[in-house]
């Protein structure tokens, strides 16, 4: 079989077991939202943590509980790296400088899973599992809850009230995230993923001498760490790892954990609004920019000139032949086209316009199909600035879903698609101003500017994945993309909760001949374009410098 049709035959299935499982996933996650149930385990952990999950919020204390909870949640990780040395199960390793325990705190927290460290020479069992894959559950579900909050003020009236975080927040881990984790966890142990508490051990003779590996709990972090678009791994090498991911199966069932919540997230969207039809369209948007990306990504893989490239069969650098050109090219696009940033190929040895590709994934904004709940809200805010473009170009007041679109919230929503890029931007730019930063750099012109410009995208884009050919744990770096990640997650939340409140607050609009039909093709397309647009004029000058530069110089 050719390595072109085995791609496109796993591309098929893919879509196949996403399109199984769109409909009762999403089904069930508007329940689990809707619910004015709780479950007795819930109700424990209300009372544990002092939370009334009846009280109503609005987007003010919505916003409070978010940045409250991930506070705790940074300071608590912090700290247990820093007294990591004197922790059981340590496995001999010291406590995590300052520096570098902030900007892991700051990225896990963040959902973001950025990772200046190797993770099997840096952490030991009780951060591992205690730290950081607690924290891949909640920071998930943190997205979740705030994409819910939007939905509700879509689908509320005259009230300010977004439900109550803290019950989101609970419900998201316990009847979403932890049942999906364990039924997902026990797949990746049938297909060889390790799950233990072992020590270091020498293994095998290479090159006459031997080499230390150390176990873990790899396969449930490694289920959390796709399914809630995580992306940190338990070893340096990631989902390359064949401890982490062993084979072909393994690797098709991981990119699944990655696209199925966000995907089904907006069956659940149609669901609460009451028009599974506007779940759709946006579901549509997503499914097309995704495939867009996965053709792309494989014909710039597969189409190499040259001897090197005509033996392999395709751009093999950096690509595990476990997984080949089609695998590597759907992985490396399904994680940065989410917020996850896992990676089982070397993202530096893409083709130019490759690497390209993982790029501007993130630079969309992370939303076909986006993070686990921020893909969703992304999405959301996208569609209202297409629908505001609409109205302009029509000459009448733009609405969505029955709310009308005035200067309140497409203030809100212009804020929301600004802070990233602003931050990117400016963070890339700082660091070629300064002399200590470039001296990170192991690469020089186009391909270096490329690997800064890459990791200020992925950390402000709240991915966690790297070019790999910088060395980001210095100061510098490690302060900076902290910041990035801190404001890059939580600036656009506060915009989000401020234009739900400010919808939820509105009397609907009744529908009338000159209403824009936002569940058509057509506002597919509006949304396409629009989305290119915004993109495009912010990021072309500094792609034009990096993997563009690169891509036609080669």
């Amino acid at each position: 079989m050719s390595p072109v049709l085995a791609g496109v035959l796993q591309l098929l299935a893919l879509v196949a077991a996403l399109g199984l499982s769109y409909r009762p996933l999403g089904d069930h996650m508007a329940r689990v939202y809707s619910s004015e149930k709780h479950l007795r385990f819930e109700r424990w952990v209300y009372r544990a943590i002092g939370a009334d999950p009846s009280v109503e919020m609005r987007w003010p204390a919505y916003l409070r509980g978010v940045l409250a909870f991930s506070l705790v949640s940074l300071l608590f990780l912090y700290a247990l790296q820093r007294v990591q040395g004197a922790l059981p199960g340590s496995l001999g390793f010291v406590s995590i400088d300052p520096d570098q325990a902030f900007n892991t705190a700051a990225s896990f927290v963040a959902n973001t899973n950025w990772q200046s460290y190797s993770g099997e020479q840096a952490m030991g069992h009780v951060v591992q599992t205690g730290g950081l894959a607690v924290q891949n559950f909640v920071s998930a579900a943190v997205g979740m809850a705030v994409a819910v909050a939007l939905v509700r003020g879509f689908a509320r009236s005259r009230t300010g009230e977004l439900g109550n975080f803290w019950a989101d927040l609970v419900r998201g881990v316990v009847r979403i995230l932890l049942p999906m984790a364990v039924v997902g966890a026990l797949v990746l142990v049938a297909c060889g993923v390790i799950q233990n508490f072992s020590g270091i051990h020498e293994v095998g003779r290479f090159t006459g001498g031997t080499q230390q590996w150390n176990g873990g709990a790899v396969a449930s972090q490694e289920v959390i760490k796709e399914l809630g678009t995580n992306g940190g791994g338990y070893f340096n090498a990631n989902s390359s790892h064949p401890f982490e991911n062993p084979d072909g199966l393994s690797n098709l069932f991981e990119i699944y954990l990655i696209l199925v919540i966000p995907f089904a997230l907006t069956r659940t969207f149609g669901r609460m609004v009451g028009s599974v039809k506007q779940g759709y369209a946006i579901l549509g948007t997503m499914a097309a920019i995704w495939i867009g990306f996965t053709a792309l990504m494989m014909w710039t893989e597969f189409a190499g000139r040259g001897p090197a490239f005509e033996i392999a069969g395709g751009a093999m650098e950096g690509k595990e032949t476990r997984f080949g050109v089609a695998g590597s090219s759907l992985f490396a696009v399904a994680t940065t086209l989410t917020s996850t940033g896992a990676v089982n190929s070397f993202h530096s040895s893409y083709t130019g316009f490759g690497g390209g590709i993982t790029m501007l994934g993130m630079q969309l904004g992370e939303i076909a199909p986006g993070g686990v709940g921020s893909g969703l809200y992304g999405m959301l805010i996208m569609a209202v600035i297409a629908v505001f473009l609409a109205g302009l170009m029509v000459g009448r007041t733009p609405e969505y879903l029955g709310k009308k679109i005035g200067t309140r919230e497409i203030k809100f929503a212009a804020c929301y698609i600004l802070v990233t890029p602003a931050l990117v931007l400016c963070f890339t730019a700082a660091s070629f101003v300064l002399d200590t930063p470039s001296h990170s750099m192991t690469n020089s012109g186009a391909h270096g500017f490329s690997e800064i410009l890459y990791a200020f995208t992925s950390g402000a884009n709240n991915n966690g994945s790297a070019f790999a050919g910088l060395n980001a744990d210095t100061q510098w770096f490690n302060s900076t993309i902290g910041i990035a990640i801190l404001l890059g997650r939580f600036l656009p939340m506060v915009f989000v909760l401020a234009l739900a409140g400010s919808l939820a607050g509105q009397q609907p609009v009744p529908e009338t001949a000159g209403t824009l039909r936002t569940e058509k093709p057509l506002f597919t397309g509006l949304l396409v374009g629009t989305i290119a647009i915004i993109t495009g004029l912010t990021y072309f000058p500094a792609l034009a410098l990096g993997p563009l530069a690169e891509g036609l110089a080669a």
